[in-house]
């Protein structure tokens, strides 16, 4: 305990140090980094450190602890979606387990911020808000926008829990720029944010996106938004990401489908941490996650990321993900589809990948599953890269790196489901057609 707490103080003096001498980047998209942002990234810095966990590990094993628990209760799921698919419990893992069963969860929608698992198990969203209705899909005023819009919805300074009225598709002319302690629940609705510009989640904490699709995101021009309901400014043009964590902690970003933006579709970089990826569905895509966004920025050494019961499908080339400086946890996800290499990285990450399948293509050159960029194999054997209970087809393979993962004992250790039972733990990976009434 008192070397995690020494490394945890070591890590925040670094961290404070590297913040101050790289500013520049820290502007990113803001033309204006006035005093209201420089506020918004110190204490962005200070939950980033307040989230950091200084023993990763644990909440590796208690990820697989509680997908052991799950399937070894649950053995009667199959039969029950055998005999009565409309009226059966479809969840098939333990995050699903924790709300889907629940025919009323449209009348019990905050349940879902106790579900969440790994680094952003901390994420509550708008559980301390009240609910607030999207009745309008326009997004037409950047800097006074309409009260029923998305937009309106995500500048308040409260925590909201954010619904839906109705199937909508929403093109966001620019950047969407959320506050914190939001949640954005799609579930009851086909909910669409398509064919527009990027959801940017930057400075901030406490987010949730769940049961949505985002898709088709282009780079926005920029120009006069508004941040916050006291606060708006110029914003240079955007990246173009599916959805964009800057600075951001406790996040959670589940049961979400996503395909072809023009940059990530999902990145976090600049301090980001505290997040779980879960239960999405990515398709079509060249670069898929990028996490850590520049070898120089020792700042994403906090960075911890979980990344697990996603699909990753038909029509990706690389990135899933793309790592530097942080931990990264890949675990009992499925990787049907890439065409260059499916998890990379640069800049010594600590990358657990746990009871994964990888299918590799049918192309010769690129059944390797990993990655290393920048940096000669003298220097990167020592990064930690390990697989285990990883099934790989088609002649993947994974080249590992670093020492074994060790606990004081073997008791301490809890492995990840294997990679045969993926199928089965991403079954309903995306966006869900939850109906009121019945089992999501």
């Amino acid at each position: 305990m008192e070397e995690a707490l020494h490394h945890k103080l070591l890590l925040l003096i670094a961290f404070f140090i590297v913040a101050a001498t790289v500013l520049p980047i820290v502007e990113a998209n803001i033309a204006n980094f006035d005093e209201v942002w420089q506020k918004r990234a110190e204490d962005a810095r200070k939950a980033a450190l307040d989230a950091y966990h200084p023993d990763p590990l644990n909440i590796t094993n208690d990820l697989n602890r509680r997908v052991h628990e799950d399937t070894r209760g649950n053995n009667g799921t199959g039969r029950k979606l055998r005999d009565n698919e409309d009226d059966a419990c479809m969840a098939t893992n333990p995050i699903d387990r924790c709300w889907r069963c629940d025919p009323n969860w449209a009348s019990n929608r905050k349940k879902l911020a106790d579900c969440a698992l790994g680094f952003g198990h901390q994420a509550t969203g708008g559980k301390d808000g009240r609910f607030y209705e999207v009745t309008d899909p326009s997004d037409d005023d950047m800097v006074n926008p309409k009260p029923g819009t998305l937009r309106y919805a995500v500048i308040q300074m409260e925590p909201l829990w954010i619904t839906f009225a109705h199937d909508m598709e929403i093109r966001l002319n620019e950047e969407l720029i959320m506050t914190d302690n939001k949640t954005i629940d799609g579930r009851g609705a086909l909910v669409q944010i398509s064919n527009g510009a990027q959801i940017t989640i930057q400075f901030i904490k406490n987010v949730i996106i769940h049961n949505v699709h985002v898709r088709n995101h282009y780079p926005g021009n920029g120009g006069l938004i508004r941040d916050s309901v006291d606060h708006f400014g110029i914003r240079t043009r955007s990246d173009g990401d599916g959805i964009s964590l800057f600075g951001a902690s406790n996040i959670w970003i589940d049961h979400v489908s996503m395909s072809n933006c023009a940059d990530g579709l999902i990145d976090a970089i600049e301090g980001s941490t505290a997040i779980t990826i879960s239960n999405c569905h990515f398709t079509q895509h060249n670069e898929v996650m990028l996490f850590g966004a520049s070898d120089s920025f020792s700042g994403d050494e906090v960075m911890q990321i979980t990344v697990a019961f996603n699909h990753f499908g038909q029509g990706l080339i690389q990135r899933m993900p793309r790592a530097r400086w942080g931990f990264i946890h890949v675990v009992n996800n499925d990787y049907t589809h890439w065409l260059m290499y499916a998890i990379g990285g640069s800049q010594h990450p600590t990358i657990i990948s746990q009871g994964n399948r990888f299918i590799a293509p049918q192309d010769p050159n690129c059944k390797e599953v990993t990655k290393r960029d920048y940096a000669p194999e003298s220097m990167w054997k020592s990064w930690t890269w390990r697989s285990e209970d990883d099934l790989m087809m088609n002649g993947a393979f994974f080249v590992q790196s670093g020492s074994p993962i060790r606990f004081a004992s073997k008791e301490e250790m809890i492995r990840a489901k294997p990679g045969s039972s993926v199928t089965r733990l991403v079954r309903y990976a995306g966006a869900l057609k939850c109906v009121a009434g019945k089992p999501c």
